[in-house]
């Protein structure tokens, strides 16, 4: 991209159209800049965020829920639960009071799950997982652990429940479904920017955005 196209003050007003979670087409009509650069710079903002998601390495101790979810084409009659053909399985951590990390990942087993686990999370901290057997051994890996069973109908025992990381399943699925299908370079785009969304949610998400994106760009 010619970021020399567009002044920052016409920059600064596509970041707030971003913010707003506005539509490049409804950017196009507010701001009167051409749809197809409203767009480029839309994948910019994303692309920025994923290399910031990827520059926070550093783990932390605390009270964690873990879950995994399915994103992508509706189900196939016959096949449910993990593994549904078709879609895309994302793991997810989420900090109580903290922020929310998300990964795609080739499959939810115990071999794929751990070491993002073990990279993100401290031993010692407390976490809260569903019944699924690929959490089997954290304790044995240091940490607290708690379950609850869905399969058995059980959402809550006591503070222990995974209601935090559902919550923020929720609000992706609702928010990509109005992209009608994403291929995978754009998917992860999409999913980090879900994140991303979530975790500033009570800040000022403009100024944040502005931020990663002049920070390297000293012409402006």
């Amino acid at each position: 991209m010619k970021y020399n196209r567009l002044s920052r003050y016409k920059i600064k007003k596509i970041i707030v159209c971003f913010s707003e979670d506005i539509t490049a087409t409804s950017a196009s009509k507010i701001l009167g800049i051409n749809r197809n650069t409203i767009n480029s710079y839309y994948n910019e903002f994303r692309e920025r965020i994923l290399e910031e998601s990827l520059l926070e390495q550093e783990k932390e101790l605390g009270e964690y829920e873990l879950d995994e979810s399915y994103f992508g084409a509706r189900r196939i009659r016959g096949k449910r639960g993990r593994g549904a053909a078709g879609k895309t399985p994302v793991f997810g951590l989420l900090k109580r009071n903290g922020k929310v990390f998300v990964s795609v990942v080739p499959n939810c087993s115990k071999e794929e799950l751990m070491p993002i686990i073990q990279g993100k999370i401290l031993e010692g901290s407390t976490i809260h997982t569903d019944g699924w057997r690929a959490y089997d051994g954290l304790i044995l890996n240091g940490y607290n652990h708690y379950r609850v069973f869905h399969h058995e109908n059980e959402f809550a025992r006591g503070k222990s429940h995974v209601n935090g990381i559902e919550c923020f399943w929720s609000y992706a699925k609702r928010r990509m479904a109005k992209f009608n299908g994403l291929t995978d370079d754009k998917f992860i785009l999409h999913l980090k920017e879900c994140e991303c969304r979530f975790n500033h949610r009570n800040e000022n998400f403009a100024s944040f955005i502005e931020h990663i994106f002049f920070k390297n760009k000293k012409r402006y």
